[in-house]
């Protein structure tokens, strides 16, 4: 965890990324995203990095393949990854973590469709929040602003009055987009990442604190 400050500055919500920030499904998705790479004939080695925090419709459309409806094949990803949830698991901390927030000062912004967001949460112990910005609330997915703008205003507040917990590049530009201030998670990361902004390993090296003014984050 690096020293940032964001650490002890009053924000009025915390918005949260979901897969690889608050749980853990690489595992399912490469499995089903290399599945679908093999019979498209795209080599799985070089794309599998590619689909990290992207909407799937998004990912297929960026290939470009000819004859191939983004939207079709989007939502047989959806229905394979909502089978699968072997290995879903919550990044350390993360559900006790989201439990001391306030029920109105936090949301879940994932380019993930809700039905599969809820799928994965459940499987990781993961507490549904009162809001939730899904694939289907978006006309832009995320590396646009326009999941975390949505979600911020649903909770009534300014994007920037909120720190965001992102763990992907497209996140990280979406909330940089948007005006928040960013916490990055990097308990799924293979490689360190080069970022200005603060890390996090786990959620077991921070507490909340909420007072009038708004909720806080401290080190532990």
């Amino acid at each position: 965890m690096s020293a940032h400050s964001v650490f002890n500055s009053t924000y009025r919500a915390f918005l949260f990324d979901m897969d690889g920030t608050v749980l853990t499904s690489i595992a399912a998705a490469e499995r089903v995203w290399t599945t679908w790479a093999v019979r498209h004939g795209v080599d799985a080695g070089s794309f599998l990095p590619t689909i990290h925090g992207a909407r799937a419709i998004d990912t297929i459309r960026r290939l470009g393949l000819p004859g191939v409806d983004a939207g079709a094949e989007a939502a047989w990803i959806t229905e394979a990854e909502i089978e699968d949830v072997d290995g879903v698991l919550e990044v350390a901390g993360a559900a006790k973590f989201l439990r001391s927030l306030p029920a109105n000062q936090w949301a879940i912004v994932t380019s993930a469709p809700r039905e599969l967001a809820l799928r994965r949460m459940a499987a990781a112990g993961i507490p549904e929040p009162g809001v939730m910005v899904t694939a289907e609330d978006v006309t832009a997915g995320k590396p646009d602003p326009a999941g975390y703008q949505l979600a911020a205003r649903r909770l009534g507040v300014e994007p920037g009055q909120c720190l965001v917990f992102e763990d992907a590049p497209v996140g990280i530009q979406a909330a940089e987009a948007a005006g928040a201030d960013l916490m990055i998670v990097t308990a799924t990361h293979e490689q360190p990442i080069e970022t200005l902004h603060g890390t996090l390993a786990s959620y077991e090296e921070v507490r909340v604190r909420v007072d009038a003014e708004g909720i806080r984050l401290q080190a532990v």
